[in-house]
């Protein structure tokens, strides 16, 4: 990997150093025809690709450098305008032609070295498509990149309309560089002796490329016999097929003509046939209209008793809807009774909760009633006591207040007892009215 890159780096060199020339002496404008220019691409082609990672598809292999220069669009928006022009151009179909006409399209513009620049800054993001020893991730790619800024002096006029960028063969012509170098001035040996060493890296360079062809096409050849073989072998087995089907075309025309024969006397027979039948048929054909007129007079009947048996159907109609309607009323009438019954029972539980309170609260009445009585006999023997006193001690007044006051509480007392006694038979009142509900 260090040499091939140490390669392209000589020959990135060479072909800016013979493309900077050549300008020079056109007047630094070029064309797409320019040889120089045409092999400058080439050129930054193979260094774009080396140590490009294969993306593996069901299709097949994929190794474009298109997809990292892809990247420049979201490092630089400036780059937005390239990149639109070149996915809407309709003749591009491949992205190795679209990654091409980038090229072209930054050259123009002189912003090639500045958007390569910004790739190499952000090798993290070139990791993904470079294998980590490819020249883009390696300080070769930061030459290049310094190489490509003497370019901004050229002015190339390039029209990708009419371009076959797509299958367009990138192979270096190494013969624009393999030149005898010789000093005009006869005083720089160190500048022929690197133009020499530029040109034996070129040269190793050109023979790996050639044998990696060779190689290339060592296995079309081998995989173009192992299908001429799988060929002859289907051409055998086709001609064998041929021939099966020509036994069975000879066969099937044999069976073809018995056929026929037989099929002419199937015709001939039912011809015979079919006269026979049709005397037949002028034979039966009255007795097929008497038993017509017959057929009529009978449908006609059925016709009368069809329309009575409808009205009947009608009428049996009307009554099984009036039936449903009845049905219909009933359910509802039912469903309404079933409600009805449903509150009762749910009055009926209200009414026996309503008794056992009623129940509960006579209880309560006749205890309280009856402790109220015990204390109405005890209030009566103190009232003794006190009339017993009061005869005493008629003398105190303090006494007679005092039996104002318990005179007074008896006759309250007396009160509550006959308010008891009323609650107590309006109670016994309500608990007969609820039995008579329950019943």
């Amino acid at each position: 990997m260090m040499e091939e890159r140490s390669n392209l780096m000589h020959m990135m060199k060479l072909s800016i150093k013979v493309l900077l020339q050549s300008a020079l002496s056109l007047g630094r404008s070029l064309d797409a025809d320019h040889a120089p220019l045409q092999q400058f691409f080439v050129v930054m082609e193979h260094c774009l690709k080396h140590g490009l990672k294969v993306k593996k598809s069901f299709i097949g292999q994929n190794k474009s450098f298109f997809g990292p220069l892809e990247l420049v669009e979201k490092l630089c928006p400036e780059a937005s305008d390239i990149a639109t022009s070149v996915r809407n151009l309709p003749e591009l179909k491949t992205a190795v032609g679209r990654g091409r006409a980038w090229l072209y399209l930054a050259l123009m513009q002189k912003t090639l070295a500045d958007y390569l620049k910004v790739l190499v800054d952000n090798k993290h993001l070139l990791s993904e498509f470079y294998e980590p020893e490819a020249l883009m991730m390696q300080e070769e790619g930061v030459v290049i990149v310094g190489l490509l800024v003497g370019l901004n002096v050229l002015d190339a006029n390039l029209c990708l309309k009419g371009e076959d960028l797509d299958s367009q063969v990138g192979v270096i012509d190494f013969s624009l560089y393999l030149k005898d170098v010789q000093d005009p001035d006869g005083g720089r040996e160190h500048e022929r002796i690197t133009d020499v060493l530029d040109q034996k890296n070129y040269v190793e360079e050109l023979n790996r490329h050639l044998s990696c062809t060779v190689g290339d096409l060592q296995t079309k050849i081998d995989g173009l016999e192992k299908m001429n073989s799988k060929l002859q072998e289907e051409l055998s087995a086709a001609t064998d097929r041929i021939c099966s089907l020509q036994e069975e075309q000879q066969q099937l025309r044999e069976q073809n003509e018995l056929i026929r024969e037989r099929s002419e006397k199937s015709v001939e027979i039912t011809k015979q046939d079919t006269r026979v039948e049709l005397e037949t048929y002028k034979q039966t054909r009255q007795g097929l209209d008497e038993m017509y007129s017959d057929v009529w007079k009978q449908l006609k009947e059925e016709e009368k008793v069809r329309r009575e048996l409808e009205k009947e159907l009608e009428l049996q109609i009307g009554m099984k809807t009036e039936m449903e309607i009845a049905m219909k009323l009933l359910e509802k009438d039912t469903h309404e009774k079933q409600d009805t019954l449903v509150a009762l029972r749910q009055q009926l539980e209200e009414v026996k909760a309503i008794n056992l309170q009623m129940f509960h609260k006579a209880q309560n009445a006749e205890s309280s009633l009856q402790q109220k009585n015990e204390a109405i006999a005890s209030f009566e023997g103190k009232t003794n006591q006190v009339l017993s006193t009061m005869k005493q001690m008629e003398e105190r007044s303090s006494l007679e207040k005092e039996l104002k006051s318990e005179k007074e509480q008896r006759q309250a007392l007396q009160q509550e007892l006959q308010h008891e006694k009323d609650t107590s038979s309006l109670l016994r009142t309500e608990l007969q009215q609820v039995q008579g509900l329950k019943k």
